[in-house]
């Protein structure tokens, strides 16, 4: 069978990473109530929202989610499409790599042809029909051969919270990635986690570089293969727990082996060293993801998600309440959540103020990503109702 031929016949199974530990949108999310399972942007919570964008592309039943003990049930609940033992529990935290691979090693002994999407349960997408036009290219670009694909966003600020792909030569559309007006892929040189400012503001000014959004497609073998490679102390766990999945042993092979794995992001086990061979070997290719992303990490960032709706076009106040009533005199650039109350503003900018039943958070939009300080201090002071 040709490339093309696989390519369009491809099966596709969206992973969706939904762990997390309930810190960045504090107090509204807890440990059992992290932001992907709250309604943040519209009625539906943001991992609704994620599986809502993915069912065009896809059947219910080929979606997997994982997830945590803490967010399992509820995930269940929000999810009833979902198959529930496609929903699985991490018995331990071991960050991104462990848990897209274990996907992979479930997968792979099924049809290791399948095209395995990687997705955050928690980020925000304006248009849905380009979404799904781009994932539709990157399924076929991935379906192509052992390749792995990234979506990468055109920076709009020298932001130091995200990753950074570097991006080399274009490479040109084909007709398997289907309707794809001004799509093409180009080939990565290198990823960079985190830059310092200095750097950030060297890559967003070169013009060659894209935020790495954290959605990357590639088949299951492809992914397997690359974590035997490059991960060699974490492959033969993952195989064990791939060959007890269906059997009555699996909950307790997983709950023993799952927290053997390396704690570690896919980005660094596999993405940088793979990038390292060079952009015409290491066959890492990027797609711009031009649909209206938005990783919605802290308050400011969903203050200036919500700010930029039609709705407010055309004022200068930029104020966001979610309230039963308010007033507002001479306040500008506010985000307020206390719903079934009556907010009040005179004379403040920048604020951030959020109550819920048992917590009052009042801070400043700048220092919003501070807000982890928060909870590690009632961690220590034994306030675990508070968290």
């Amino acid at each position: 069978m040709s490339d093309l031929r696989k390519a369009q016949a491809a099966e596709f199974a969206p992973i969706i990473l939904a762990g997390g530990s309930g810190t960045r949108f504090w107090p509204r999310s807890r440990r059992s109530r992290a932001k992907q399972v709250l309604a943040l942007d519209g009625e539906q919570t943001m991992i609704q929202q994620t599986v809502g964008r993915l069912l065009p592309l896809t059947r219910s039943e080929d979606i997997w989610v994982i997830t945590n003990e803490l967010l399992d049930e509820v995930i269940g609940e929000q999810l009833p499409m979902v198959a529930r033992e496609h929903i699985l529990s991490e018995p331990a935290a071991r960050n991104t790599a462990p848990a897209c691979a274990l996907a992979a090693f479930l997968l792979e002994r099924r049809s290791p042809e399948t095209v395995i999407g990687i997705f955050p349960s928690d980020h925000v997408v304006k248009d849905a029909p380009r979404f799904t036009q781009v994932i539709e290219a990157a399924i076929a670009l991935a379906a192509s051969g052992p390749k792995i694909v990234v979506l990468g966003v055109s920076p709009t600020r020298a932001e130091t919270g995200y990753g950074y792909i570097e991006q080399g030569s274009c490479v040109d559309p084909d007709p398997s990635w289907g309707n794809c007006e001004g799509l093409r892929a180009r080939r990565v040189k290198r990823f960079t986690e985190k830059p310092s400012p200095d750097r950030a503001e060297q890559f967003v000014a070169s013009g060659n570089y894209a935020w790495n959004s954290g959605i990357f497609l590639w088949s299951a073998k492809t992914l397997a293969d690359a974590i035997r490679e490059h991960c060699p102390a974490i492959a033969p766990h993952l195989e064990k727990i791939a060959a007890a999945y269906g059997t009555p042993e699996f909950a307790a092979v997983f709950a023993e082996v799952y927290p053997l794995c390396q704690n570690i992001s896919i980005d660094y086990a596999v993405l940088e060293p793979r990038s390292a061979k060079g952009e015409m070997k290491s066959e890492i290719y990027c797609l711009p993801a031009d649909f209206g992303w938005n990783d919605l990490g802290s308050w400011a960032s969903l203050h200036e998600y919500q700010a930029a709706r039609p709705e407010f076009s055309g004022r200068t106040d930029a104020n966001v309440i979610d309230s039963a009533q308010n007033v507002v005199i001479e306040s500008r650039t506010n985000y307020v959540y206390a719903p079934g109350k009556m907010v009040v503003l005179v004379g403040v900018e920048d604020l951030v103020v959020v109550e819920t039943d048992d917590a009052l958070l009042i801070t400043t939009r700048g220092r919003s990503q501070d807000i982890g300080k928060v909870v590690k201090r009632l961690s220590d002071a034994g306030q675990e109702e508070l968290i």
